[in-house]
């Protein structure tokens, strides 16, 4: 049976929500600061309004381990999402270079890690190192090759092979006995 052709406007401006706001409006809550980071895995239920071009932004600190927090707006990041047919495409934010929140954040990610959130980081002491020799001002940006090209090719999905899958683990004898005999 074939799916129902969908329509995507790519018409600027893109449609821009506030992740928070946008989960309140369309979940009917109200959800103080104190429990945003409890309703985390909620969120998804905005991305089925992503068919247009859509940037989800501000996303709650304890979403966006890596990102700086918001200028202006307490609890969040300063990082965006964009959604196109209810996939996500890009996700980018402004690094944090601050070693002593970001090894922070990363002992709570590793805590909820522990209590079952396999979606939390791990702590990386390496990388919280480097940041004490001190990291200019960065951003961080991600485009799933992958659902790019399910975007072109009007796919709901697509077999990704990985190279390494493709290589034999171990040279067949027949090939190792020429090199063996020219050593």
């Amino acid at each position: 049976m074939p799916m129902d052709q969908i329509e995507i406007d790519f018409t600027p401006p893109f449609r821009r929500i506030k992740m928070i706001g946008e989960l309140e409006n369309v979940a009917n809550l109200n959800i103080p600061k104190d429990l945003a980071k409890k309703l985390t895995t909620c969120w998804r239920i905005l991305e089925v309004t992503c068919v247009n071009p859509t940037f989800i932004i501000n996303h709650p600190e304890i979403m966006s381990p890596w990102a700086k927090w918001h200028r202006s707006s307490s609890g969040l990041t300063e990082r965006f999402e964009l959604f196109i047919n209810q996939h996500e495409l890009c996700n980018a934010y402004t690094e944090l270079n601050n070693h002593v929140v970001q090894r922070q954040r990363f002992a709570d990610q590793f805590k909820d890690r522990q209590s079952g959130d396999d979606e939390a980081m791990a702590l990386d002491e390496t990388f919280c190192n480097a940041l004490e020799y001190e990291l200019p001002p960065t951003i961080g940006w991600g485009l799933g090759i992958d659902r790019l090209a399910m975007l072109l090719t009007d796919s709901q999905n697509i077999k990704v092979i990985l190279f390494p899958t493709m290589r034999p683990q171990d040279e067949p004898a027949a090939l190792k006995a020429p090199l063996q005999a020219e050593n």
